[in-house]
């Protein structure tokens, strides 16, 4: 069965990780990626860290199944080439610094003047207009202006996550916005101009916490890895080691205090009768649990808990999640090609029935380069 976006391509002149991320996912449900690296150097992502087989982990996460050219797009031959490619393109993604694709005679106006069908995708950090327009934007400074990092963290030290939230929530809506424009060009013949910005991506995730700190008048509650309105919900500690768990609604309460700890007084304790009460006296909920578990180890509580159909999970580490046996088990890891050698990677999220995603090797920098000259013939002499 041919893969879903067969016979689509898309030119990303792409960097880093928001953009790579949305053109990744196209190319796994089969799009021609054509990836415009700058010559000799590449997308500064390559140079991130060397921790996969010598190689960046960012790099191969972000980049597998396209094809890598090298061109310097203020060399007037390489702009030219750049112009052929996206004359035979259906998409063309790009997260340049402010005012590069205008410059260029790249942005969406100039090249949708000349062909109509189109989907033209920006990436920005704080979109087209504003007093931020020109402001560089990497994950972390976003994570910081939409107030996540206020959000996240303990009393006394506010953090960062863990991961490229803000990148990644860019690149899942410049790829929603891509396939929903292909499938609108179905329709109509016509092709759009997209523009996804960081703060907008992050800020939606954000909206929980802005309306619960706007419209209650209090700041965020940063409570570590606890919940910061649901109680019971975090980790707690066990004879050997710790245990999450979450209590969603009053039914759950009661299934925790009778069936899991035996105190079935707790349910009409005052302090703890509704999720506010409980919220409120977290610290008090959370000695009489630790006290309840500390004579069963961590596996002994999670099966307890798992008995009572209360929610619980184990804290991994990054690599022992790679080992995790409900992945294994469900045959969920692929071998993926690198210049380097071969690793394993996480299929994506979404499963088709009967089809197997596209997953191609991760480019070398510029190993494309002959073909791609050859194919869009831009100049006869080939430069590597």
């Amino acid at each position: 069965m041919r893969p879903p976006l067969e016979g689509i391509t898309v030119v990303a002149l792409e960097q880093a990780v928001a953009a790579p991320f949305a053109s990744r996912q196209l190319a796994d449900l089969g799009a021609r990626v054509i990836k415009i690296e700058r010559r000799g150097a590449g997308d500064f992502a390559r140079d991130y860290d060397r921790t996969v087989h010598g190689q960046s982990s960012y790099f191969v996460w972000l980049n597998r199944g396209k094809e890598s050219v090298e061109l310097d797009i203020k060399d007037p031959a390489d702009r030219a080439l750049l112009g052929a490619m996206i004359g035979k393109a259906d998409v063309f993604l790009q997260n340049l610094a402010p005012g590069a694709v205008e410059r260029l005679g790249l942005d969406a106006g100039t090249l949708r003047a000349e062909r109509p069908e189109l989907i033209h995708c920006s990436i920005s950090g704080y979109g087209p207009e504003g007093p931020y327009r020109t402001k560089k934007a990497y994950d972390l400074l976003v994570q910081c202006e939409t107030g996540l990092v206020m959000s996240t963290g303990t009393p006394e030290t506010p953090a960062k996550a863990g991961i490229s939230i803000a990148d990644i929530a860019t690149g899942m809506y410049a790829y929603s916005g891509v396939l929903t424009a292909l499938y609108e060009r179905e329709r109509t013949g016509g092709g759009a101009s997209l523009h996804v910005a960081m703060i907008d991506s992050l800020g939606e995730w954000m909206s929980q916490p802005a309306y619960f700190s706007r419209y209650g008048k209090e700041p965020p509650r940063r409570t570590a890895a606890a919940h910061p309105s649901i109680s019971p919900y975090g980790p707690y500690r066990t004879g050997d080691d710790r245990v999450f768990l979450s209590v969603q609604s009053e039914r759950e309460w009661v299934v925790l205090c009778r069936d899991v700890l035996g105190q079935e007084t707790l349910v009409e304790d005052p302090r703890f009768r509704t999720n506010d009460d409980r919220v409120a006296n977290d610290g008090e909920l959370t000695a009489i649990l630790e006290e309840a578990f500390s004579g069963s180890t961590a596996d002994e509580v999670g099966d307890l808990l798992e008995r009572a159909g209360i929610a619980n999970a184990r804290l991994r580490t990054p690599e022992q999640f790679t080992r995790h046996p409900q992945l294994a088990a469900r045959n969920r890891w692929r071998e993926v090609e690198t210049p380097a050698g071969t690793l394993e990677a996480l299929l994506p999220p979404v499963e088709v029935a009967g089809r197997e995603p596209v997953m191609g090797p991760v480019p070398a920098l510029g190993a494309h380069n002959e073909s791609i000259r050859a194919e869009f013939d831009a100049r006869q002499e080939v430069r590597t």
